[in-house]
């Protein structure tokens, strides 16, 4: 299916009008950049200016988060799982996070009080190896779960961190059910980045870990000389990225809070199926949910994002893979001047969706509905770098999932 489902907001709130927004305050955002700054590692990724392709595509501004440089594992998620885990080792020690640091709780005498522990999740890909990263960072062990059709190299980008790996023959939501089992019978700690009833302080700390990378956006701009983005294109798989981005710009900017857009693939379009439902309750997808933008192959919203991007989104996007082949190669081969970005299939897709706003018929009324214009300074984040080589090569070399039909 190439065409594109558009639906705008009727229920959108200004912020504190109606889901509570304390989880993404500055105080909660500083204490996890700080927690995030304690590791060696830590630097904050590059918000890529691109001038020519907003002049190209008759916008004010386009600036690219690029989060292929988020600790050298080429995405975003360990900043929700590093973070997340240090929580949990804060509560087991009886200490505030604020006092510890990655050193400190990869130290021998914390290390011999907190024991053998074993992190087990499920995961596309990134989610999973920003776990097992972090715990063999801690000197801690991880177990990982990966659905069915899961890239070989993502799981041995995993396995490589010293955890243990497995695809199973299931999709993402069954995998993180098989997860939470294997972690329930072998007195593993699950640290899954999607809420349920019964389950929502772990994922609420991921969430609260993907702030920085907000925090590092807005801080940015403002060195660019631009006080705040008119604008906002997330993508969503649970939703608990795009709700902790907009969580965060709604408690930092109130009403000047951008305008912000969902964008999923058409197969996993949970997020997309919610908002438009009439009661306000999310709804789920099954099936196989067959897409090459892996990272957002999921089909039940996160309880505890869900109130945020119902009450706070301006709408919501469901969209072909060509939108986010066309995202990668466009960014690959920017416009003179403009640097290049590294986007694998979950990162470009929002890219891909601000292009088609300039330049199909469709795509304008989409962009008139969200008041797009020339003064307009969007904001996208790029999620992933190149996480399947040899995809992004026969996308962006190939020209694998082109849209014929343009």
């Amino acid at each position: 299916m190439n065409t594109i489902n558009f639906y705008s907001n009727p229920k959108r709130k200004l912020p504190g009008q109606k889901a509570g927004l304390a989880d993404f305050s500055a105080k909660e955002a500083a204490r996890v950049l700080a927690f995030h700054k304690s590791f060696r590692e830590y630097a904050p990724t590059p918000l890529v200016d691109l001038p020519g392709l907003a002049a190209c595509l008759g916008f004010g501004k386009v600036m690219v988060k690029d989060e292929s440089k988020r600790f050298g594992l080429n995405a975003f998620k360990v900043l929700g799982g590093s973070y997340a885990i240090g929580r949990i080792l804060a509560e087991r020690l009886g200490r505030p996070i604020d006092s510890l640091s990655r050193d400190e709780l990869a130290s021998g005498p914390v290390q011999e009080k907190l024991g053998d522990i074993t992190f087990v999740t499920a995961t596309d890909g990134n989610h999973g190896r920003g776990v097992a990263w972090t715990a063999r960072q801690l000197g801690m062990k991880a177990v990982v779960f990966m659905p069915k059709g899961s890239a070989e190299i993502r799981a041995a980008n995993i396995r490589a961190t010293g955890a243990a790996c497995h695809i199973t023959e299931y999709n993402y939501d069954d995998s993180v059910r098989i997860a939470d089992k294997y972690a329930t019978e072998n007195g593993g700690v699950m640290v899954q980045d999607t809420a349920w009833e019964g389950y929502e302080d772990i994922p609420r700390w991921i969430m609260q870990g993907y702030m920085t990378l907000a925090v590092e956006a807005l801080e940015q701009m403002r060195g660019m000389g631009v006080d705040r983005p008119t604008h906002l294109l997330l993508q969503a798989g649970v939703g608990s990225f795009a709700g902790a981005a907009l969580g965060y710009m709604a408690a930092a900017l109130g009403n000047d809070m951008p305008v912000t857009a969902i964008v999923e693939p058409h197969s996993a379009n949970c997020i997309y199926r919610s908002l438009m439902a009439p009661d306000g309750q999310p709804r789920a997808v099954t099936g196989d949910m067959r897409t090459i933008m892996a990272g957002l192959a999921c089909g039940e919203p996160s309880t505890i994002s869900w109130g945020v991007l119902r009450d706070y989104a301006a709408a919501g996007i469901s969209c072909p893979d060509y939108i986010a082949a066309n995202g990668m190669r466009i960014l690959a081969s920017p416009r003179p001047g403009d640097t290049p970005v590294v986007s694998g299939e979950s990162g470009a897709v929002t890219t891909g969706i601000l292009e088609c706003m300039a330049t199909t018929e469709q795509g304008r009324a989409m962009a008139a509905s969200l008041g797009l214009n020339t003064e307009s300074k969007v904001l996208c984040i790029s999620t992933e770098g190149d996480t399947s080589p040899e995809l992004y090569r026969e996308i962006v070399w190939y020209g694998k999932n082109s849209d014929q039909g343009r």
